[in-house]
């Protein structure tokens, strides 16, 4: 448990560290998302203002900037229009020259739309070279580059495979855990159905020595003896089981049920009352009888236990939506407190004080695992009673 413990706490120790990396790698990189949209905005100045110097100048010696300025923007899509929206130049926007002029037009006034809602253009003011008055308006719109944007959902990509990776690393913990988990099951019921076997067959002679012995052999006790052993068999065949692929029958539960519990009554105290309650007798579901009726028993045991020397066990049996049959164990005990009810069917999780507290994990094992049905607690107050539920596949 400790091991499972340490593991658990490493796991939070490593999200912990992705998650502080995950916020690292978006913190530098929108730093320099910031950065090179500052330059970006730099560069679009420039080349406003190199256009407002070209249209604006004058001389005739205007190649320098035409080359080394504007034409030099080969990255940054922008749009040059006059104060009436209307295009006048448009640089590093894509178009395929199979389209018209009509839909050419109508890609550029929607990547200028885009442009509007990412950005506050650029104005280009016009002025009369002699008189230097102002006379109109020009402007340059323009969005991130490709660069640009894919740098700004690089973060959230490594956020997500991140995340991935974690979560592939968190199953493949979890099988290993689980399979580890169900090695040690399975080789302990298997050993212990090997142990039982030595001594069942001692006993099953010595009730062939019993039953020759005329002061004894009428006085019941051979019968009873052998009923013992007959249940034993039953429990070593149990514990082999375990480990096994069991194979499932239809079954009627409602003597399923009875067979438990005329088990049971004899054995516990004559103030404990368990008692039968169906709908219809012939209820069928798809079972392993001898693994059943251990859940079954285990989880009569538990309610004995909860209830102390008194009480009333029922067990209900119902028809259930979607072809499932409903078996409800509920007892008079004490209750499971709602600060436990998370770790009732968890390996060591016990109320008593002895016991290894896992015979409601083999149950839920059980029921789930080999008869992919369900367990859980239905209702639960404290010095009221529990009420367990199991959900069956019905035949």
């Amino acid at each position: 448990m400790d091991f499972y413990q340490n593991n658990a706490n490493l796991k939070w120790g490593i999200l912990a560290v992705s998650v502080l990396i995950s916020i690292g790698s978006v913190y530098f990189t929108e730093v320099l998302v910031n950065q090179l949209e500052q330059r970006e905005k730099d560069q679009v100045n420039l080349f406003a203002h190199a256009l407002e110097y070209t249209i604006n100048a004058t001389q005739n010696d205007i190649q320098f900037i035409q080359e080394e300025i504007i034409n030099k923007n080969n990255s940054i899509p922008t749009i040059h229009t006059n104060d009436h929206d209307s295009i006048l130049y448009f640089n590093n926007i894509t178009l395929n020259p199979q389209w018209n002029e009509e839909k050419k037009q109508a890609h550029l006034r929607s990547e200028l739309k885009d442009m509007k809602e990412t950005y506050s253009p650029i104005e280009i003011i016009l002025k009369d070279p002699v008189t230097h008055e102002v006379f109109g308006k020009q402007y340059v719109y323009y969005k991130n580059s490709f660069l640009l944007t894919q740098l700004t959902v690089y973060p959230y990509l490594q956020i997500l495979v991140l995340s991935i990776f974690g979560f592939i690393s968190y199953l493949a913990f979890n099988y290993s855990r689980t399979a580890e988990q169900n090695q040690v099951w399975v080789g302990l019921t298997k050993e212990t159905a090997h142990q039982l076997g030595t001594p069942l067959s001692s006993l099953m002679a010595w009730i062939e020595v019993l039953r020759d012995d005329p002061q004894i052999r009428n006085k019941g006790v051979v019968e009873e003896l052998e009923k013992d052993i007959r249940k034993l068999q039953v429990v070593t065949e149990r514990f082999s089981s375990i480990g096994s692929t069991p194979s499932l029958k239809s079954e009627n539960i409602f003597q399923l049920v009875n067979r438990v519990v005329s088990y049971l009554q004899p054995r516990v105290s004559s103030k404990i009352n368990i008692e039968v309650y169906t709908l219809s007798e012939t209820i069928q579901a798809m079972v392993h009888p001898p693994l059943f009726e251990w859940v079954l028993e285990n989880l009569c045991k538990n309610a004995v236990d909860a209830m102390g020397s008194t009480g009333t066990i029922a067990i209900k049996i119902l028809r259930g939506n979607e072809n499932k049959v409903l078996i409800d164990v509920s007892d008079t005990g004490r209750g499971i407190p709602k600060t436990m009810l998370a770790n009732v069917f968890k390996p060591g999780f016990t109320t008593k004080k002895r016991g290894w507290g896992l015979g409601l994990t083999l149950a839920k094992r059980i029921i789930e695992m080999y008869h992919e049905g369900r367990i859980f607690v239905k209702s639960s107050e404290e010095n009221s009673g529990t009420t367990f539920r199991i959900e069956l596949k019905s035949a």
